[in-house]
């Protein structure tokens, strides 16, 4: 009986142990399993952050971000230059209108640059079947250098890219949905009014980026308007330089510039001027203006866009913007009201009291910000990571993925 009753609680032990190694068992899965639920934190890209201090001193004050998403920008910029392509429609007599610039000077310099850089980039593919975009190369400036009138480039531009449709079978797969044009000038816009298929589907890069007239900022792409060479270096980091509150002059070629002129030309503290500086007053008076400035005023012009605005960023003047309907250039990526005063044109009355109402240290932050972003408004040859061809490139790679066929 003894023999049978120790044998029966030896027996018992065995599933009791068995039984608590499963408990265990079952405790750490569900805890591991419970810690797979947090997710690890996500890399830091450090776009614009500034860099992390030792564990030990004092963590700096976060400092706000001039774009939207710096992970999702530089993710997608990465992927941008590894698999981005454009194929360049050969056609076109090179000597004049197609393919080639008028000049990479001036007030339009931007168009001419475009058409330099995409030739020299490594978004060029010769192969139309590798190509997520097409571009339609044909120079609305390089035209009006030349002389064409309005009419007679009109139809120039409608028979080049009829003789395009006809000839190669790209356009047809999408109803020109993947097909895109370059144009600083409006006349360059108003070029393409005979081709309204062109205008409703394809994308145009347009320095005049007015959504109140035609302009579809999910599908067009706001070109900057680049002033360029610049007379003089960048400004930044300058900050007890800037003694003056807000500066303008220039035509009063649109009802804004007019206003603008007449309710602050006397004013002590804004220095508004209806008219360009003379130059016979002292070499580059206007540019050297910039450099004393907190707030740089830039009204539309005979369009929404000036190139004031990057004359404002590359001198370190934190730009005003007081134009309406304006869809302005980089919106998908950077904050503007971060390195920017953007205002609506009825503000023009209140300017003053705006500008005197931001505080020092606001001033400071939007200052900072500026600097960051000076690298993307301005165009080199050949063209270098995150300048003014690189950030168009990526506003077009973000509409290319909308685009089925």
């Amino acid at each position: 009986m003894a023999g049978r009753l120790a044998g029966a609680g030896a027996s018992s032990t065995l599933p009791r142990a068995l039984l608590l190694l499963a408990a265990v068992a079952l405790f750490s899965i569900s805890f591991l399993s419970l810690r797979s639920l947090h997710p690890a934190a996500a890399p830091s890209l450090h776009l614009d952050e500034p860099r992390r201090l030792p564990l030990s001193s004092p963590p700096p004050a976060p400092r706000p971000s001039v774009y939207h998403s710096p992970e999702a920008f530089a993710a997608g910029y990465a992927e941008m230059e590894r698999s981005f392509k454009v194929y360049i429609y050969p056609d076109g007599d090179p000597k004049t209108f197609y393919q080639t610039p008028r000049k990479l000077t001036g007030k339009y310099a931007s168009e001419g640059y475009f058409f330099q850089n995409i030739r020299e980039s490594r978004f060029r593919t010769e192969d139309p079947g590798m190509a997520d975009l097409f571009f339609v190369p044909i120079s609305p400036h390089k035209m009006r250098g030349k002389g064409t009138s309005y009419e007679n480039m009109t139809m120039i531009v409608k028979d080049y890219v009829e003789g395009l449709i006809s000839k190669y079978p790209y356009w047809n797969r999408t109803l020109g949905a993947d097909h895109f044009f370059v144009t600083c000038h409006d006349v360059g816009v108003r070029a393409f009014e005979g081709l309204p298929f062109m205008v409703k589907n394809s994308i145009r890069v347009v320095c005049s980026p007015s959504y109140n007239v035609d302009f579809i900022p999910h599908k067009d792409v706001a070109l900057p308007q680049v002033l360029q060479p610049f007379a003089l270096p960048e400004g930044g980091n300058d900050i007890e330089n800037r003694t003056n509150l807000g500066f303008w002059a220039g035509h009063r070629n649109s009802k804004i510039r007019v206003i603008l002129a007449r309710v602050w030309e006397n004013d002590t503290e804004l220095a508004i001027s209806n008219n360009r500086i003379n130059r016979a007053i002292g070499e580059l008076v206007y540019q050297k203006q910039f450099y004393r400035t907190k707030f740089c005023i830039c009204p539309g012009g005979s369009q929404v866009n000036s190139a004031r605005i990057s004359d404002s960023i590359h001198y370190g003047c934190v730009p005003v913007i007081l134009s309406d309907y304006y869809d302005l250039p980089f919106n998908d990526v950077l904050d503007w009201r971060k390195f920017a005063v953007v205002l609506k044109e009825r503000d023009v009355y209140e300017l003053k009291s705006i500008l005197k109402s931001i505080s020092q240290q606001e001033f400071v932050a939007l200052h900072k910000s500026l600097v960051q972003v000076q690298k993307h408004f301005v165009w080199h040859s050949p063209p270098v990571p995150y300048d003014a061809f690189h950030m168009v490139m990526y506003e077009l790679w973000l509409r290319h993925h909308v685009i089925k066929y």
